[in-house]
Protein backbone atom coordinates (compact mmCIF):
# COMPACT_ATOMS: atom_id res chain seq x y z
CA UNK A 1 0.00 0.00 0.00
CA UNK A 2 1.75 3.48 -1.06
CA UNK A 3 2.33 5.42 2.00
CA UNK A 4 0.34 8.05 1.43
CA UNK A 5 -2.77 6.29 1.70
CA UNK A 6 -1.54 5.01 5.28
CA UNK A 7 -1.28 8.59 6.36
CA UNK A 8 -5.15 9.50 5.22
CA UNK A 9 -5.91 6.65 7.13
CA UNK A 10 -4.56 7.00 9.48
CA UNK A 11 -5.65 10.74 9.51
CA UNK A 12 -9.03 9.63 9.30
CA UNK A 13 -8.97 7.79 12.38
CA UNK A 14 -7.44 10.50 14.54
CA UNK A 15 -9.93 12.82 13.30
CA UNK A 16 -12.72 10.07 13.90
CA UNK A 17 -11.26 9.97 17.59
CA UNK A 18 -11.70 13.35 18.22
CA UNK A 19 -15.40 13.58 16.86
CA UNK A 20 -16.47 10.66 18.92
CA UNK A 21 -15.72 12.73 22.22
CA UNK A 22 -18.13 15.83 21.15
CA UNK A 23 -21.05 16.16 22.79
CA UNK A 24 -24.34 16.66 20.93
CA UNK A 25 -24.19 20.51 20.86
CA UNK A 26 -20.80 20.50 20.17
CA UNK A 27 -22.36 19.27 16.63
CA UNK A 28 -23.83 23.10 15.97
CA UNK A 29 -21.41 24.94 17.75
CA UNK A 30 -19.97 27.49 15.41
CA UNK A 31 -16.18 27.12 14.65
CA UNK A 32 -13.50 29.83 13.35
CA UNK A 33 -13.49 28.56 10.06
CA UNK A 34 -16.39 30.94 8.19
CA UNK A 35 -18.89 29.97 10.84
CA UNK A 36 -18.81 26.32 9.72
CA UNK A 37 -20.03 23.87 12.93
CA UNK A 38 -18.64 20.41 13.28
CA UNK A 39 -21.91 18.92 11.23
CA UNK A 40 -20.77 21.39 8.30
CA UNK A 41 -16.90 20.65 8.49
CA UNK A 42 -17.56 16.45 8.16
CA UNK A 43 -20.19 16.99 5.73
CA UNK A 44 -18.20 18.76 3.04
CA UNK A 45 -15.00 16.23 4.12
CA UNK A 46 -18.04 13.53 3.15
CA UNK A 47 -18.80 14.81 0.14
CA UNK A 48 -15.43 15.27 -1.58
CA UNK A 49 -14.32 12.24 -0.18
CA UNK A 50 -17.49 10.67 -1.94
CA UNK A 51 -16.71 12.46 -5.36
CA UNK A 52 -13.37 11.12 -5.26
CA UNK A 53 -14.61 7.59 -4.70
CA UNK A 54 -16.88 8.30 -8.20
CA UNK A 55 -13.20 9.55 -9.42
CA UNK A 56 -11.86 5.90 -8.62
CA UNK A 57 -14.98 3.65 -9.36
CA UNK A 58 -17.47 5.33 -11.69
CA UNK A 59 -16.33 7.98 -14.20
CA UNK A 60 -19.33 8.36 -15.29
CA UNK A 61 -20.90 9.06 -11.81
CA UNK A 62 -17.72 11.68 -11.62
CA UNK A 63 -18.86 13.37 -14.37
CA UNK A 64 -22.18 13.92 -13.44
CA UNK A 65 -21.29 14.87 -10.01
CA UNK A 66 -18.40 17.52 -11.46
CA UNK A 67 -21.24 19.05 -13.31
CA UNK A 68 -23.61 19.37 -10.34
CA UNK A 69 -20.48 20.90 -8.52
CA UNK A 70 -19.61 23.23 -11.25
CA UNK A 71 -23.44 24.53 -11.62
CA UNK A 72 -23.67 25.18 -8.00
CA UNK A 73 -20.76 26.94 -7.96
CA UNK A 74 -21.75 29.57 -10.59
CA UNK A 75 -25.17 29.66 -9.22
CA UNK A 76 -23.30 31.04 -5.98
CA UNK A 77 -23.98 28.00 -3.44
CA UNK A 78 -20.82 27.77 -1.25
CA UNK A 79 -19.12 24.66 0.42
CA UNK A 80 -21.23 25.30 3.38
CA UNK A 81 -25.12 25.00 1.52
CA UNK A 82 -23.72 22.20 -0.69
CA UNK A 83 -23.21 20.12 2.26
CA UNK A 84 -26.78 21.12 3.34
CA UNK A 85 -28.41 20.63 0.40
CA UNK A 86 -26.66 16.87 0.50
CA UNK A 87 -26.68 15.70 4.19
CA UNK A 88 -29.05 18.05 6.48
CA UNK A 89 -31.58 14.19 6.31
CA UNK A 90 -28.51 13.22 8.34
CA UNK A 91 -27.80 13.44 12.42
CA UNK A 92 -24.37 14.03 13.53
CA UNK A 93 -23.65 10.43 14.20
CA UNK A 94 -24.98 8.81 11.17
CA UNK A 95 -22.89 11.57 9.27
CA UNK A 96 -19.98 10.71 10.99
CA UNK A 97 -20.24 7.12 10.42
CA UNK A 98 -20.60 7.50 6.73
CA UNK A 99 -18.04 10.09 6.17
CA UNK A 100 -15.59 7.22 8.36
CA UNK A 101 -16.66 4.42 6.28
CA UNK A 102 -16.32 6.41 2.58
CA UNK A 103 -12.74 8.52 4.11
CA UNK A 104 -11.16 4.71 4.50
CA UNK A 105 -12.87 3.08 1.74
CA UNK A 106 -11.21 5.91 -0.45
CA UNK A 107 -7.83 5.83 1.43
CA UNK A 108 -7.77 1.94 0.55
CA UNK A 109 -8.43 2.10 -3.09
CA UNK A 110 -5.84 5.41 -3.85
CA UNK A 111 -3.52 3.68 -1.50
CA UNK A 112 -3.82 0.07 -3.66
CA UNK A 113 -3.88 1.98 -7.20
CA UNK A 114 -1.00 1.92 -9.66
CA UNK A 115 1.17 5.33 -8.95
CA UNK A 116 1.63 5.89 -12.45
CA UNK A 117 -2.62 6.21 -12.29
CA UNK A 118 -4.07 9.23 -13.20
CA UNK A 119 -7.52 10.49 -11.75
CA UNK A 120 -9.92 13.10 -12.89
CA UNK A 121 -11.04 16.39 -10.87
CA UNK A 122 -12.26 19.62 -11.35
CA UNK A 123 -8.74 20.75 -12.74
CA UNK A 124 -6.39 18.81 -15.16
CA UNK A 125 -6.21 14.72 -13.87
CA UNK A 126 -3.84 14.62 -11.12
CA UNK A 127 -1.41 11.03 -10.36
CA UNK A 128 -2.23 9.33 -7.91
CA UNK A 129 -0.01 10.64 -4.85
CA UNK A 130 -0.80 14.20 -5.68
CA UNK A 131 -4.69 12.99 -5.35
CA UNK A 132 -4.25 11.30 -2.69
CA UNK A 133 -1.85 13.80 -0.97
CA UNK A 134 -4.63 16.44 -1.59
CA UNK A 135 -7.55 14.48 0.31
CA UNK A 136 -4.91 13.86 2.82
CA UNK A 137 -4.68 17.59 3.20
CA UNK A 138 -8.31 18.58 3.33
CA UNK A 139 -9.04 16.46 6.33
CA UNK A 140 -5.69 17.63 8.62
CA UNK A 141 -6.52 21.08 7.54
CA UNK A 142 -10.49 20.76 8.09
CA UNK A 143 -9.72 18.96 11.63
CA UNK A 144 -8.18 22.49 12.73
CA UNK A 145 -11.16 24.01 13.14
CA UNK A 146 -12.74 21.39 15.33
CA UNK A 147 -9.21 20.83 17.63
CA UNK A 148 -10.00 24.50 18.46
CA UNK A 149 -13.72 24.83 18.94
CA UNK A 150 -13.16 23.00 22.39
CA UNK A 151 -9.48 24.13 22.54
CA UNK A 152 -8.25 20.48 22.06
CA UNK A 153 -4.67 20.07 22.73
CA UNK A 154 -3.54 18.65 18.59
CA UNK A 155 -0.94 15.99 18.60
CA UNK A 156 1.61 16.16 15.14
CA UNK A 157 3.78 13.40 13.28
CA UNK A 158 6.33 13.71 10.34
CA UNK A 159 3.24 12.61 8.23
CA UNK A 160 2.90 16.39 8.09
CA UNK A 161 5.46 16.11 5.37
CA UNK A 162 2.62 15.38 2.91
CA UNK A 163 1.42 18.75 3.50
CA UNK A 164 4.54 20.71 3.48
CA UNK A 165 5.67 19.45 0.43
CA UNK A 166 2.53 20.74 -1.20
CA UNK A 167 3.04 23.60 -0.19
CA UNK A 168 5.89 24.26 -1.53
CA UNK A 169 5.24 22.58 -4.79
CA UNK A 170 2.26 25.36 -4.63
CA UNK A 171 4.69 28.65 -4.50
CA UNK A 172 4.33 29.15 -7.83
CA UNK A 173 0.73 28.53 -7.99
CA UNK A 174 -0.09 30.76 -5.35
CA UNK A 175 0.97 33.44 -7.41
CA UNK A 176 -0.66 32.76 -10.30
CA UNK A 177 -4.03 32.01 -9.29
CA UNK A 178 -4.60 35.26 -8.70
CA UNK A 179 -3.40 36.84 -11.76
CA UNK A 180 0.37 37.95 -10.36
CA UNK A 181 3.99 36.84 -11.72
CA UNK A 182 5.99 34.49 -9.13
CA UNK A 183 8.17 37.72 -7.71
CA UNK A 184 11.27 35.22 -8.18
CA UNK A 185 12.83 32.06 -7.74
CA UNK A 186 11.07 29.91 -4.53
CA UNK A 187 12.92 30.51 -1.44
CA UNK A 188 15.08 28.33 0.23
CA UNK A 189 12.75 26.34 3.07
CA UNK A 190 14.22 24.76 5.89
CA UNK A 191 11.64 23.29 8.67
CA UNK A 192 11.94 21.29 11.45
CA UNK A 193 9.79 18.24 11.83
CA UNK A 194 7.83 16.75 15.11
CA UNK A 195 10.67 14.36 15.24
CA UNK A 196 12.94 16.84 15.12
CA UNK A 197 14.47 15.83 11.74
CA UNK A 198 15.57 18.85 9.10
CA UNK A 199 13.36 19.02 6.03
CA UNK A 200 14.89 21.23 3.25
CA UNK A 201 13.54 22.87 -0.23
CA UNK A 202 14.92 24.79 -3.12
CA UNK A 203 18.11 26.10 -3.52
CA UNK A 204 20.34 27.04 0.14
CA UNK A 205 19.93 30.88 0.23
CA UNK A 206 20.88 33.63 2.63
CA UNK A 207 19.09 36.87 1.08
CA UNK A 208 15.49 34.52 0.74
CA UNK A 209 14.18 32.02 3.50
CA UNK A 210 11.85 30.47 4.90
CA UNK A 211 12.72 28.55 8.23
CA UNK A 212 11.00 27.78 11.32
CA UNK A 213 8.42 24.65 12.68
CA UNK A 214 7.15 22.68 10.00
CA UNK A 215 4.00 22.34 12.03
CA UNK A 216 3.67 26.43 11.94
CA UNK A 217 4.36 26.48 7.71
CA UNK A 218 1.77 23.53 7.24
CA UNK A 219 -0.95 26.15 8.97
CA UNK A 220 -0.32 28.41 6.95
CA UNK A 221 0.24 27.25 3.75
CA UNK A 222 -3.31 25.78 4.60
CA UNK A 223 -4.53 29.11 5.66
CA UNK A 224 -5.63 27.25 9.24
CA UNK A 225 -3.11 30.48 10.98
CA UNK A 226 -1.94 33.50 9.75
CA UNK A 227 1.91 33.58 9.12
CA UNK A 228 1.76 36.56 11.48
CA UNK A 229 0.36 33.84 14.14
CA UNK A 230 3.27 31.09 13.71
CA UNK A 231 6.94 31.60 14.68
CA UNK A 232 8.65 31.29 10.84
CA UNK A 233 11.37 33.23 10.60
CA UNK A 234 11.10 34.92 6.89
CA UNK A 235 13.68 36.55 4.89
CA UNK A 236 13.50 38.41 2.15
CA UNK A 237 10.67 40.20 -0.19
CA UNK A 238 9.91 37.42 -1.99
CA UNK A 239 9.23 34.93 1.15
CA UNK A 240 7.34 37.92 2.85
CA UNK A 241 5.20 37.99 0.08
CA UNK A 242 4.75 34.27 -0.75
CA UNK A 243 3.66 33.27 2.90
CA UNK A 244 1.49 35.97 3.20
CA UNK A 245 -1.03 34.83 0.63
CA UNK A 246 0.31 31.30 0.63
CA UNK A 247 -2.88 28.46 -0.42
CA UNK A 248 -1.95 25.58 -1.12
CA UNK A 249 -5.20 24.02 -1.81
CA UNK A 250 -7.50 24.09 -4.77
CA UNK A 251 -10.27 27.21 -6.33
CA UNK A 252 -10.40 30.57 -6.76
CA UNK A 253 -7.75 32.52 -4.50
CA UNK A 254 -8.72 33.23 -0.67
CA UNK A 255 -7.00 35.13 1.38
CA UNK A 256 -5.94 33.82 5.20
CA UNK A 257 -7.26 34.60 7.93
CA UNK A 258 -6.70 38.20 9.88
CA UNK A 259 -3.68 37.79 12.24
CA UNK A 260 -5.17 36.41 15.43
CA UNK A 261 -8.67 35.66 13.69
CA UNK A 262 -7.95 31.51 14.06
CA UNK A 263 -5.54 31.21 17.22
CA UNK A 264 -6.88 28.82 19.98
CA UNK A 265 -7.03 30.08 23.17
Amino acid sequence: MLQIGMDLRDEANELYALLETLAPEDWEKKTLFLGWTPWNVVGHLHFFDHVSLLALTDLDGFQEARKQVIADAQAGVNGKQQTEQAYRKYDAQELLTRWHETCLEMAEQLGQSEPKRRLPWFGPDMGVQMFTTARYMETWAHAQAIYDLNHTPRSHTDRIKNIATIGVKTFGWTFVNRGLEPPGPPPYVCLKAPSGETWEWNEPSETEVVRGDALDFCQAVTQVRNVADTNLDLVGDVAQQWMSIAQCFAGGPIDPPKPGQRTAA
